[in-house]
């Protein structure tokens, strides 16, 4: 049976973070061929291990790499080619986050919540799509947050890196469009692993509680579950969307 992904080779960032670990397990399962990268040494994933002898290195290739610098991003995209030949898709899912309100923020976080969140996402979509574009086409699939569209006085220069992020790949879309390239963007809410929920305290879950209409955090599958999808062939007419997945985020 035809599995969703299929012999198709993705990229996946962040490889270590809840989404991106997630995704390259799912990923790998539905027939996919993996570089997972993530500024990290592979030995300090034992899930990551755990895959790659699984896998192996025909399925699943690592490369540590800080995806905040472009050197770097032209790095990973060389091996790409080099070890696989083609790419048929990205998932970005790296970030950065300083939590504080315009008074408090300095110039120096601010400047690095928008390059560790948009400026990783435009590296990445320059130098994945002249790789795409000889493979035949592919897809962009870059991850968003709820908070590009509902105001947190915490998450100013987070909330503005995403928003921008809906916007830049919408151009994408438009863009590169008739040289067979798709580019979607994931909206998530708060989404946690279960072991990430259990060790929450009380007071934390009943405050996500109160903001979801289903009354918890998604799961990091359920927003790979989606991903895939746009990753895959079944999304063919598909491109220039914004996917909300937050449980009904109420704020």
């Amino acid at each position: 049976m035809l599995r969703q992904l299929d012999r198709k080779v993705i990229l996946v960032t962040g490889a270590f973070g809840q989404a991106g670990q997630s995704a390259v397990g799912m990923f790998l399962e539905k027939g996919a061929f993996v570089l997972a990268t993530d500024y990290l040494d592979m030995n300090q994933s034992p899930k990551m291990m755990e895959l790659q002898e699984q896998y192996g290195g025909e399925r699943l290739q690592y490369i540590k790499a800080d995806i905040f610098e472009e050197n770097q991003v032209q790095a990973v995209m060389a091996e790409v080619e080099r070890h696989f030949g083609r790419l048929d898709g990205t998932y970005h899912t790296v970030y950065g986050c300083v939590e504080k309100s315009a008074l408090e923020l300095s110039i120096e976080e601010w400047e690095s919540t928008l390059k560790g969140t948009l400026t990783s996402t435009f590296l990445v979509c320059k130098y994945a799509l002249p790789i795409m574009i000889r493979s035949g086409g592919g897809s962009l699939v870059n991850m968003s947050s709820v908070l590009a569209f509902h105001p947190n006085p915490t998450s100013l220069a987070y909330g503005t890196a995403k928003a921008g992020i809906n916007q830049f790949t919408r151009i994408l879309a438009a863009t590169y469009a008739k040289q067979g390239i798709r580019a979607n963007v994931i909206v998530p809410g708060d989404f946690k692993t279960e072991e990430n929920w259990d060790i929450m305290s009380e007071k934390t879950k009943e405050i996500i509680r109160s903001i979801t209409l289903l009354g918890r955090s998604g799961k990091p599958s359920e927003i790979n579950e989606m991903a895939a999808f746009l990753l895959s062939d079944a999304a063919s007419y598909v491109t220039g969307a914004l996917f909300t997945i937050d449980g009904g985020y109420k704020i």
